[in-house]
């Protein structure tokens, strides 16, 4: 299996494991959504770390799988490879890319999916499509403009260059720079923080941010009110409540 699922201490870790590059083939984009869909339902799963080892991330999807697809085939195959990030990206529980060497292409929508990014001082991140004649396709003109804004991202989808890890944390396009050899360490570490956090709160969060993104401001408020209001039904309500007012802020226990 070119993609795995390894769960501990709530924190699913979805590997990549094609050598040596990371492409994102046909296979292997099928692999991550059916894995995005497990790390979805699975209970002992409550934060998810996205990883492509210690060398590179993803270096985008296998150009040769690509030639030999005509207009008619790949008509068929956009919305399957759109769908996979996009099982990815709804997972409901936070989600954490710990990128590596490259991330270009398909490789970089796949860290746009996440809700936060920790790169190495190693990364080299960006979208290289319009050199082959292309544009993004799984994503990325969506994910990136709403990320770093749409001057930014036009930069990067019209050059095709790639930015380094400075420049990377710079733009917005990732949230914490860290040595290479600690990335996944880091990662799990935040992950492993929030798992241990209030779920339903957290999937209810992410909701709210997410939809505010896709919407008008109104929609985005009443998705808010409702997640907020419906969050004091919840047993983490009343035990993060009670915790604040016996013991002082921060020190409530959700598991």
């Amino acid at each position: 299996m070119t993609v795995h699922l390894e769960v501990a201490d709530g924190v699913g870790t979805l590997r990549l494991d094609r050598p040596p590059m990371n492409a994102l083939d046909i296979a292997t984009q099928d692999r991550l959504k059916e894995l995005a869909e497990e790390a979805t339902r699975r209970e002992d799963v409550r934060a998810v770390v996205i990883y492509g080892g210690e060398k590179v991330f993803a270096a985008g999807a296998d150009i040769k799988e690509m030639q030999v697809m005509d207009h008619a085939a790949m008509v068929l195959r956009a919305r399957a490879l759109q769908d996979s990030f996009t099982a990815v990206a709804r997972i409901p529980k936070p989600v954490v890319a710990a990128v590596t060497g490259y991330a270009l292409g398909g490789g970089c929508e796949l860290a746009l999916c996440a809700d936060y990014r920790i790169a190495g001082d190693n990364a080299k991140l960006g979208q290289p499509e319009i050199l082959l004649g292309l544009i993004p396709g799984a994503g990325g003109t969506q994910r990136l403009s709403r990320l770093v804004g749409p001057s930014k991202a036009k930069d990067l989808i019209f050059t095709g260059r790639q930015v380094k890890a400075d420049e990377a944390l710079t733009i917005g396009l990732v949230d914490r720079v860290v040595p290479a050899a600690g990335v996944y360490e880091q990662a799990h570490a935040w992950a492993a923080r929030l798992a241990q956090g209030p779920a339903i709160a957290l999937r209810a969060a992410k909701e709210a941010i997410d939809t505010g993104l896709e919407t008008d401001i109104e929609t985005g408020l009443a998705v808010e009110r409702n997640w907020f209001a419906g969050l004091f039904a919840t047993e983490d309500r009343e035990r993060g409540m009670r915790s604040f007012v016996e013991e002082g802020p921060g020190k409530a226990k959700f598991l």
